[in-house]
């Protein structure tokens, strides 16, 4: 699919670069770019991330229990939609 994007000046100039040294059109650059980022940015991937980070410490991890009361108290001032 065709597209059109707009960026500055000095990324496409390192884009074009670095599509140059790696011997790949400039389309496949901004795809290979995209793909990246949205492996990255995905929820799953996050949230993977995020498990690996706090899955084995959860039973480390606990909350001061003033913290915790302070936390339920505001709970209760909030408005939920």
């Amino acid at each position: 699919m065709k597209t059109a994007i707009s960026i500055q000046d000095e990324i496409f100039e390192a884009a074009e670069e670095t599509a140059r040294e790696l011997r790949i059109s400039r389309s496949e650059l901004y795809a290979r770019a995209v793909r990246e980022f949205l492996a990255r940015h995905s929820r799953a991937n996050v949230t993977g991330r995020l498990n690996r980070i706090y899955g084995d410490n959860a039973q480390a991890s606990t909350l001061d229990a003033g913290l915790a009361e302070l936390q339920s108290r505001s709970l209760d001032s909030e408005k939920w939609k």
